[in-house]
Order: structure tokens, then sequence, then C-alpha cells
């Protein structure tokens, strides 16, 4: 189990993390939703180990992630970033490559490594160089190197996590609903999944939980059904949002779209009326 208690970051002299607590457990799937600047990023690079100033209050079962040594910690998580970026030229065989375990041996290696590029739909484009691929098969390269990763660590006997940003990202729909089924096969195998998604449809549709994240901190969390309410996305967003959910338990999140947002209402109505009493005034 991943735990985080009351996570605090500050980045420049600005807030960004202000007393966040939550925990993950193998076999779930942990979705991390709000608008933009909520500090759903940052968190999730916490919860990984990549920001030092809050290791201390992350704790991979019993163990702080400031203890652990950059190995241990490849081997108990793999992250995909938001916009992974490659400071040297590979191919895409050599890219997915990148993220095997050094003890693998190398015909697990081979086998690890063809079975992703067969699962993406990289057969013909192996050797090619991942700069001259569009944007979206970029993405799906560098997932398809975090998941060998993730299934060596687990062949070789860890008890690892997956921490994807945005893993959706600049991805058609069809490869969109292809990678949060296989977080689901994952967290079935007893994979423990953390997501930071913008889509509430695809967070309802795939999440076990669901973390609602403003200003720096947890204002709702739950179940999809619990969570990913009209009254709290409404809040969360500033926008009126229409939520239904079938008797199969489907869900449908869009926008009212013949209703007015209130992001900036209230500033702008005050800044209005402020600006009509000094021209009414004598």
């Amino acid at each position: 189990m991943i735990t985080g208690s009351n996570i605090q970051l500050s980045l420049s002299g600005k807030p960004i993390l202000k007393g966040v607590s939550l925990s993950l457990q193998p076999g779930e799937v942990l979705a991390l939703c709000g608008p933009n600047g909520a500090g759903k990023s940052t968190l999730l690079s916490c919860l990984a180990g990549e920001q030092v100033q809050c290791g201390h209050a992350v704790f991979y079962f019993d163990k702080a992630v400031s203890a652990l040594t950059p190995q241990q910690l490849s081997q108990r998580r793999v992250v995909l970033e938001q916009s992974p970026s490659l400071t040297a030229e590979f191919t895409l065989a050599e890219l997915i490559e990148l993220g095997a375990p050094l003890e693998l041996p190398p015909e697990a290696l081979r086998n690890f490594k063809q079975e992703a590029i067969n699962e993406f739909g990289f057969a013909a484009d192996a050797q090619a160089f991942v700069s001259r691929l569009s944007g979206g098969q970029q993405h799906r390269a560098h997932l398809a190197r975090v998941l060998l990763q993730l299934r060596a660590n687990v062949w070789l006997g860890h008890e690892c996590f997956l921490f994807l940003d945005e893993p959706t990202a600049s991805l058609d729909i069809g490869y969109q609903i292809k990678i949060l089924q296989l977080t689901r096969d994952l967290a079935s195998s007893g994979v423990g999944v953390l997501l930071v998604l913008h889509d509430l449809n695809l967070a309802a549709a795939f999440a076990d939980r669901v973390l609602l994240m403003r200003d720096g901190q947890i204002v709702h969390q739950g179940s999809p059904e619990k969570a990913l309410t009209e009254t709290k996305l409404s809040e969360i967003y500033e926008t009126p949002i229409f939520v239904e959910q079938s008797q199969s338990g489907q869900f449908v999140i869009q926008p009212r779209l013949h209703e007015q947002p209130t992001i900036g209402r209230r500033s702008s109505d005050n800044r209005a009326s402020q600006i009509i009493q000094t021209v009414k005034a004598p």
C-alpha cells in the first residue's frame, strides 16, 4: 500500500499541495480529477518519489520514500509523466527496452519487448526513430515502455504500482479504451494504479475510487457514484454539469451547455458593480 500523510509542498514560494492525505491499495484503480492547476500532477510526482521535499510524508508499505534508493524505487513503481521527452535519438524498440530492469534475463527481455511491440501495434515500426512518429504514436511508445518495466518488475517478484499522468492524451478513442482496460486488467492481477484524468466519463468507467482536487487539496473522494455527482462536479469546475447514470451503471457526464459557467463570475460581478458605483458617484 502507498500512503501519503499531510503532504505539503511549495514551489518557488507558492503553496501547491496543502495537507493532502490519501492511500492507494494494491489491486485498485484510483483516479485523480479536478481543474487545471489543482495539484494533480504534482501530487502524483510526490507519491512517485520525485519531489524530495515531501518524501518523508509518503510511504510504500512501511518504508518512507525518502529512505528508498533509486533502484528500490524503480522496483516499486513505474511512472509515465504527462509530457515525456527524450534527450537522444532512439528507435521505437530501443525506447521500449529502456524500461527493462537490469536484472531481467535477456530471453525474458526479448519476450516482454516483443509483447509490447505487438500489443501497441508497432510490429511494422519497431526500427523507426521515435522522433519521426506522430505525437499519438510517441505517447503509445512511452506507454509500452512503462508497461514493459511494470510487467518485468512483477515477473521478478516485486510488488509494483503504476502511475500514469493523462495516459489518454493525444490518443484516439480506441487506444484510450485499450489503455484504461489494461489498467483494469493489471489491477485484477494485484497492481495498484494511479491515474490523472481530465475525462470524467473515463474516470467513472474505469476507476474504483475518484479523488477530486481543487487548489492543492482533496475536496471530495469516494466511488464514482459518490464522488461524481452534479453538485460536487459543478462546484469543483465552477460550471453547470449534468450527470446521469443508467441502470447498467454507465455514466454520462457533460456540461449543461445552456447554463452560464460561474468561473470568475463573482469577482467580475463585484468589479462591474464597483465601476457602476464609480460612474454614478457625483
